[in-house]
């Protein structure tokens, strides 16, 4: 009787996967025609420089050149780029459409979401005072401590170059104790509850904080919520949910504070994020991002999203022993992501292997498993009290990075991995 449930649960899962398996079949004979007549459609500017590039369904991670751009990001940028402007000027005019977008009392353009942390935390050490700008990062008679919720990160080190001190807590207890006269500002992560409790501490003891919520957007209420909130200053990336040019971020709050964070930036000569440049084109580029999320239809983005990954599901589930899961994370990157995972041991093939197969063939896809290539070794990341991080039992496909038609190609590559290593097991 088992047997049978299971034969029939599979053919289920077949009939679910013939219209997909139906499309590859024509998809490969099209690519034999292509190849034929000498025409390859994968040849672009990268290809022609021997670089690889990637079907990525890992998500918007640096490493990886984040997100795509919208089209209106790009048609904004080349119009940008026609034109001299005073950086000074055009930032502050920008932070004026950033208020009326997102309530925000004002906001600037930043070299990324780090180029945020930098600006934001020199503006609270060295304000809008000409000395204490040059002083930077030297912090002597400065406020200069800053204030860590949840312990160090990988991305610390854009606090640290400019001179501030960290003070590490990881509740909000130790947060209150931390704080005295030299407390220049609190950096959290947090969000939800955690995050107005500690917005509370802060209003109580007049100390500007930052939220980083880099992967924030979407959703895109999140530019507005946070404004309501109070919140002094808060950070998302560019080039991230943003979809926008991938050197860019955005640094909303308090007007004076923003200011601060503009004259510690370029293209002030001698400021200490001086080095952080952020071009006219991608102010524009950046804003555009923006604007185009507070106008788009979520519901209708998510369900397309969702929809790429349901495919990959269908296709990967007519594998015996595979088991998948949708959901979205709740703490970034929050977009339709597929759980696929099947059992190791028993296979005798692990997530790396199947990782390490994805990222060897043609062409590369990048799904999300155990490793970060991106990060120092030397780092320890997040609560160094805390225990370490169970490792995964599931690769996972992340649908926003999946361009339209890719999902096929990584349902069709993932399915012939997996049933290989099924096989394989089988015949042991």
């Amino acid at each position: 009787m088992h047997q049978a449930n299971s034969s029939r649960r599979s053919f289920i899962k077949f009939l679910a996967a013939a219209p997909l398996l139906g499309q590859i079949a024509a998809r490969d004979l099209y690519a034999q025609a292509a190849s034929a007549m000498g025409k390859n459609p994968r040849q672009n500017v990268y290809t022609r420089l021997g670089v690889k590039t990637i079907i990525n369904c890992r998500g918007t991670w640096t490493y990886l050149s984040g997100s795509l751009e919208f089209p209106a990001v790009r048609q904004a940028q080349l119009q940008a780029a026609q034109h001299f402007v005073n950086m000074l000027e055009l930032q502050r005019a920008v932070g004026r459409r950033l208020s009326e977008l997102t309530g925000a009392e004002s906001g600037i353009i930043t070299s990324g979401a780090a180029g945020a942390m930098a600006a934001a935390a020199a503006a609270c050490m060295a304000g809008s005072d000409d000395r204490n700008i040059w002083q930077l990062p030297d912090t002597t008679g400065l406020k200069h401590e800053v204030i860590m919720v949840g312990g160090r990160s990988a991305f610390d080190s854009a606090l640290r170059l400019t001179g501030a001190k960290l003070v590490l807590v990881y509740s909000t207890e130790e947060l209150v104790n931390a704080l005295n006269e030299n407390t220049a500002m609190i950096y959290t992560t947090d969000l939800g509850e955690k995050l107005e409790r500690e917005v509370a501490v802060a209003k109580d003891h007049t100390v500007p904080m930052l939220l980083d919520d880099a992967a924030g957007i979407p959703p895109a209420d999140n530019a507005k919520l946070y404004a309501k909130m109070g919140i002094d200053l808060y950070c998302f990336s560019g080039g991230k949910g943003l979809c926008g040019p991938q050197c860019s971020g955005v640094l909303l709050g308090r007007r004076d504070l923003i200011e601060a964070a503009l004259l510690n930036s370029a293209p002030r000569e001698g400021a200490v994020c001086r080095p952080m440049k952020v071009g006219k084109e991608e102010i524009i580029g950046c804003l555009a991002a923006l604007e185009t999320w507070l106008k788009l239809d979520e519901k209708k983005l998510y369900a397309e999203w969702n929809g790429r990954i349901d495919r990959i599901r269908k296709l990967v589930e007519t594998v015996p022993g595979v088991s998948t899961e949708i959901y979205i994370p709740e703490d970034g990157n929050r977009y339709p992501t597929l759980k696929v995972s099947w059992d190791q041991q028993a296979w005798g093939y692990s997530l790396s292997d199947c990782v390490r197969e994805l990222r060897a063939g043609d062409p590369v896809i990048e799904v999300l498993g155990i490793d970060n290539p991106s990060l120092v070794t030397a780092v320890r990341e997040g609560n160094p009290t805390a225990k370490e991080r169970k490792a995964p039992d599931h690769i996972e496909l992340v649908s926003m990075t999946i361009k339209p038609g890719e999902e096929i190609i990584v349902g069709q590559r993932l399915r012939g991995i997996l049933r290989a290593a099924y096989k394989n097991n089988s015949a042991a």
